[in-house]
């Protein structure tokens, strides 16, 4: 290679060598400001709700209730010593082995593991609520930092109002009963805005609070409020409920109860004890072999009153089912309503009534200024123009907690 190549190759091989450390390197994080994201919060929830640990141990807890529905009954050792002479001591050693009749243990087996099935069901079902409370509590906090942003505005539209009322009093244009109005306008403004600050607070709390923290470590939610979600028809809604985690947890329940049932009537039977064993008798030098069979007669406890305790608490979970059901199908039909609802209101205002507002006072503003209009046209004109604007962020939040409840209901 020329002398004078050199230098070019070096630069190329450090060119090379940045590019490759750029690849290599993570991404930089995000910036401090950015806020917290939906993800980031189911994803704590997910690891810090107290409720979903409580669900998991009970998971966990119905493992070990498995393991042990299936064990054998111990056997038992038992020994007699007769006279303390040894020349005429008599010495008994048996072992006596249960044996269970009726089914007892493949019907213990068997509500084990339903109630193993009905936590399984009941951790699915209290993912699917945190979810749609996490869910619910974040947009919340988006509705609530809109609010603010809307109450600092007003209170902004407002502070110009009455340094606008001020200078015509000064120039004797209007009464300083104008002025006055304004500044009464002007200070309800600045307690709204206070108003929305501690609003905002509480809903970070409450959004901290789904994964079990006293305080929010995080200054904003990072999303932006966008459309509101659509779902399916409600008919459509209605045929997914039978698959849905509350009414799964609820059957597993149902079962649950039946194979309790069958344990209480698996007792009715009474089981054999076997014994087995041997006799010295040093008197006559002897040792017998000791054979015997314990059997329980039913004469007055035959479970009778589990029985029927079983039975019924077996028909109170049926009740308890169709109550469920129809509970849950009204409570679909009333979300599903109540997002139409909030949807017909979003784009109402958004495409009528809010337009129009901002134009209204945007043109009483200019002929307030150029003397056309009241001081009262002005505040009415303001009035009007945040009241749509509350009744927006009022039929966004609506049809989030909607959504929520949809979402929450059917598990998805």
């Amino acid at each position: 290679m020329p002398r004078s190549s050199w230098p070019l190759a070096l630069a190329a091989a450090l060119l090379l060598f940045h590019s490759t450390l750029q690849a290599q390197a993570p991404a930089p994080p995000p910036p401090a400001d950015a806020g917290l994201t939906l993800a980031q919060a189911l994803a704590r929830a997910e690891a810090g709700n107290p409720q979903l640990a409580a669900a998991r141990l009970e998971l966990s807890a119905n493992e070990g209730t498995v393991l042990q529905a299936g064990t054998l009954p111990n056997p038992a050792f038992n020994a007699e010593l007769e006279d303390f002479r040894k020349s005429t001591r008599t010495t008994t050693a048996t072992v006596s082995i249960p044996l269970e009749l009726g089914g007892k243990r493949a019907a213990r087996v068997t509500a084990a593991e339903r109630g193993q099935a009905l936590a399984g069901a009941e951790l699915d079902n209290a993912r699917a609520t945190v979810r749609a409370a996490v869910i619910a509590a974040y947009f919340d906090l988006l509705v609530a930092q809109e609010r603010v942003q809307v109450a600092a505005s007003a209170e902004d539209i407002a502070a110009r109002g009455t340094a606008s009322a001020e200078r015509r009093v000064q120039a004797g244009r209007i009464s300083p009963v104008d002025a006055t109005r304004a500044q009464v306008a002007q200070a309800n403004a600045t307690l709204a805005h206070s108003e929305a600050r501690a609003a905002l607070e509480n809903a970070r709390r409450q959004l901290a609070l789904q994964w079990g923290a006293y305080t929010a470590d995080f200054a904003r939610a990072g999303g932006a409020i966008e459309a509101l979600p659509q779902r399916a028809p409600l008919d459509a809604l209605l045929q997914r409920l039978d698959q849905s985690p509350a009414m799964r947890a609820s059957q597993r329940a149902l079962e649950h109860r039946r194979a309790l049932v069958d344990i209480e009537l698996s007792k009715a039977t009474p089981d054999l004890s076997f014994t087995l064993g041997a006799k010295r008798d040093n008197d006559l030098g002897r040792t017998q072999a000791v054979v015997g069979l314990s059997v329980p007669l039913p004469l007055f406890d035959r479970n009778q009153g589990n029985v029927q305790e079983a039975n019924q608490r077996a028909l109170k979970a049926e009740d308890e089912h169709r109550g469920r059901q129809v509970a849950l199908r009204h409570e679909l039909r009333n979300a599903a309503a109540q997002l139409a609802t909030a949807r017909n209101t979003e784009q109402q205002l958004r495409q009528v009534v809010l337009p129009a507002a901002e134009q209204a006072q945007q043109a009483a503003t200019r002929g307030f200024d150029a003397g056309k209009f009241s001081q009262l046209e002005v505040l009415d004109a303001q009035r009007t123009l945040l009241e749509a604007r509350e009744r927006l962020l009022d039929a966004q939040a609506s049809g989030w907690q909607a959504a929520s409840a949809i979402d929450r209901i059917l598990g998805e």
